[in-house]
């Protein structure tokens, strides 16, 4: 069978997870950020429990007469609502940062900072009863149902056994204070706030695991398909050797242009090539105008000896000079004496007139050292 007909059965390479973060398809679980931000929120409400009653007490006695009732005098009733709004206000406006604070962390943590237009672009497949349809009663909908009924499930369970135990405390609670009944409220809230969190915790960690793992699967490829992307991220191998030819064709091309006007090739003898040309009215130093391993070095070789340049070998020179200056850079300045004495050796062999004769041989004792 056809690799287009195979089953997806190969992960997703980088590229393919690249494209898939920037339409916005990331492995995110709202429930997670939304257990983590309640867990969180009861938690600063119990290491703050201690100011936040303190408070509240005082915004309780602050709308109370001395006799604990209610006080109903009409005069004082607007400045007393705005003076207990701000007390309030003080006290939630910590617990509103942290959960805020929270919930950032929480929502950059599972997968950064993700801005995509793809998700609110509008589309004519979004405006499709029939994709609607087929979106409501797809496998993804029947997974998220359950999901939703398991957590009803769950929390209404939670509750019911938190509630159970404190029934009787609940019943008797018209017959205590004021400071009794919120000391009731506020244990009862923080039970049953911590419990609740915890269950959604539980069930927000199986969803995230679950949308990694949807995520997993949409993503993966078949082999022609990550045939296609290697193909896309490294080129075609066709184009690629093309272009190594054109790069050929160029580089023997001024080769070709170069070697005939160089004062002297020096070589490895056969592995590495060096063409080197000095003209002290134009140049600072000696300069590499051309150079070539194997088969190049050989072509230099060649047209050296075609066009009377004179051939001197110096494997360390070579190498070193191969490796280290690029075609149409001056030498640097530790070159300066091997090269000065192989150029003098040169000019002093065939003159400066007639330096075309071509020399395969030199003396040898001039080194890099």
């Amino acid at each position: 069978m056809a690799d287009t007909l195979q089953d997806k059965t190969e992960p997703a390479t980088p590229r393919r997870r690249e494209e898939a973060r920037e339409r916005g398809q990331v492995a995110r679980s709202s429930d997670f950020t939304s257990a983590v931000v309640l867990l969180g929120a009861i938690v600063v409400l119990y290491v703050s429990r201690d100011t936040i009653t303190g408070r509240l007490l005082a915004v309780l006695r602050l709308c109370l007469d001395p006799d604990d009732t209610f006080a109903v005098d009409s005069a004082q009733m607007v400045p007393m609502l705005m003076i207990a709004g701000r007390a309030v206000a003080e006290i939630l406006a910590p617990l509103m940062l942290a959960v805020t604070i929270i919930a950032l962390v929480i929502s950059f943590g599972q997968v950064g900072v993700v801005f995509s237009w793809e998700t609110i672009k509008p589309g004519l497949d979004k405006m499709n009863p029939v994709a609607g349809l087929k979106r409501m009663f797809s496998a993804r909908s029947f997974v998220h149902l359950l999901m939703g009924l398991a957590k009803m499930c769950v929390l209404v369970g939670v509750a019911y056994n938190t509630l159970r135990g404190r029934l009787n405390n609940l019943a008797e609670a018209a017959l205590l204070s004021h400071l009794a009944l919120a000391q009731i409220t506020i244990d009862l809230v923080f039970t049953l706030g911590l419990r609740l969190a915890m269950a959604l915790l539980v069930l927000a960690v199986i969803d995230l695991v679950y949308q990694k793992w949807k995520l997993e699967k949409d993503l993966r490829m078949t082999k022609e398909e990550v045939r296609e992307e290697l193909r896309r991220m490294d080129g075609d191998p066709h184009i690629k050797r093309r272009r190594r030819e054109l790069q050929m064709q160029l580089a023997m091309r001024r080769i070709r242009a170069a070697v005939p006007k160089a004062d002297v090739v020096v070589t490895n003898p056969t592995h590495f090539a060096v063409a080197l040309q000095y003209d002290s009215e134009t140049m600072s130093a000696p300069t590499v105008t051309a150079k070539g391993a194997d088969h190049l070095a050989q072509l230099i070789r060649t047209l050296a000896i075609e066009h009377g340049v004179p051939i001197v070998e110096r494997p360390p020179l070579a190498r070193a000079l191969y490796q280290s200056v690029e075609v149409g850079q001056e030498i640097p300045a530790r070159f300066y004496r091997t090269v000065a004495e192989v150029l003098a050796y040169v000019y002093e062999l065939a003159g400066r007139s007639d330096r075309r004769r071509p020399t395969t041989a030199a003396p040898a004792g001039v080194s890099l050292n």
